[in-house]
């Protein structure tokens, strides 16, 4: 994901309301310290990326309408606004509307510098839309729709109006160990270790 540079340019103030809730309302983030200790960033990466975010976002938080709206400009050539919800809903870890720097930095930091199991715990998670444990097919499709309509159709080979479903059915069989059709976490991690393990041999 370009997910650095696309969060560091949110939080542009398109009017003087926004400027006036920004002034009224600001976020303090947890000490440095702190999230030093809970994440893989140092003291000094962490005063450099917080520099950045507040820069951009004045307020200490990033909504979800700025979300999509600067995710777009990263794929201009299809509709990014579903998958950026999405995606937003897995940095929003505590589901209150809004991504603080805390959040950012604790995503981040999975996807930087995360183990692999880390790394598939927090996909999972992006995967599982209504957060109950499970990824259904239909959970799966509304991500892979969002994806390939993200994508915009300038993809080559042009893809068939049926890939997303086809995907799906290919990510089950190969899931889905009990057929059952959900894919639990320990599916889902075990099937994606395998895969890797498959392409090092």
């Amino acid at each position: 994901f370009r997910i650095l540079p696309c969060c560091l340019s949110f939080c542009s103030v398109d009017s003087v309301e926004d400027e006036m809730e920004i002034a009224t309302v600001r976020h303090r983030p947890e000490a440095l310290e702190l999230l030093e200790a809970q994440s893989k960033f140092t003291k000094k990466e962490l005063q450099i990326l917080y520099r950045g975010f507040k820069n951009e976002c004045p307020s200490g938080i990033v909504n979800e309408e700025t979300f999509k709206e600067i995710y777009s400009q990263f794929f201009p050539q299809g509709d990014s606004t579903t998958y950026a919800h999405f995606l937003f809903n897995a940095f929003d870890t505590d589901h209150n509307g809004s991504v603080s720097f805390e959040d950012f930095i604790m995503g981040l930091s999975i996807l930087l510098r995360g183990t692999v199991q880390e790394k598939l715990n927090w996909a999972f998670n992006l995967y599982d839309i209504n957060k109950d444990g499970y990824i259904t097919k239909e959970e799966m499709l509304d991500i892979m729709k969002a994806i390939y309509d993200m994508m915009g159709k300038c993809t080559y080979p042009v893809l068939k109006e049926d890939a997303p479903r086809q995907h799906v059915e290919t990510f089950f069989q190969k899931m889905d160990k009990n057929k059952d059709g959900v894919v639990t976490i320990d599916e889902f991690i075990e099937s994606c270790q395998k895969v890797s393990n498959d392409k090092l041999i």
